[in-house]
């Protein structure tokens, strides 16, 4: 296994999904398995913090820099600690008729640490951590920007 892929369509414009998406600082707010983020360097187009999430009961850490590319739209993350240290990810946000498709990439190929590196440890990491987490993430994103497109269409498009 090289990549775990999850995707999800919502029907909210790209700009609202990637609005949320990109503001990973207020991920805990709204995203209740993200125990913290704590966000240690930015600029206007990237970020470094250390984010915890739970999956399941069990908790998990890792340091990651975010880079923004709203023009595309896509944010790609690089995972700087953990144990899924050089592991890279990206946002895309594709176009559907109803809304746009979002998915979340992680390319298991770029992992760094040996024990990381094995076919079963990628497969274990893919089924056990990484579906788990952004399937959540990706649902509750969901619910809050179809929330949000429809609390902004006007009384005639509802």
């Amino acid at each position: 296994m090289s990549h775990a892929d999850q995707s999800v369509d919502m029907a909210a414009p790209a700009a609202t999904i990637y609005a949320l998406a990109q503001d990973v600082a207020s991920w805990p707010r709204f995203l209740p398995h993200y125990r913290y983020v704590r966000v240690l360097q930015e600029t206007p187009d990237e970020r470094i913090a250390v984010m915890g999430a739970r999956r399941s009961w069990i908790p998990v850490r890792w340091t990651a820099r975010e880079r923004l590319h709203p023009a595309i739209p896509r944010i790609e993350f690089i995972h700087l600690s953990g144990w899924t240290v050089g592991m890279e990810v990206a946002w895309t946000f594709a176009p559907t008729p109803g809304g746009t498709r979002v998915t979340i990439e992680h390319d298991l190929r770029t992992l760094r640490r040996p024990v990381s590196r094995t076919r079963l440890a990628r497969a274990i990491i893919a089924r056990f951590f990484i579906r788990p987490i952004a399937t959540r993430t990706l649902a509750r994103m969901k619910a809050l920007a179809e929330q949000l497109a429809s609390n902004t269409k006007e009384p005639h498009e509802q």
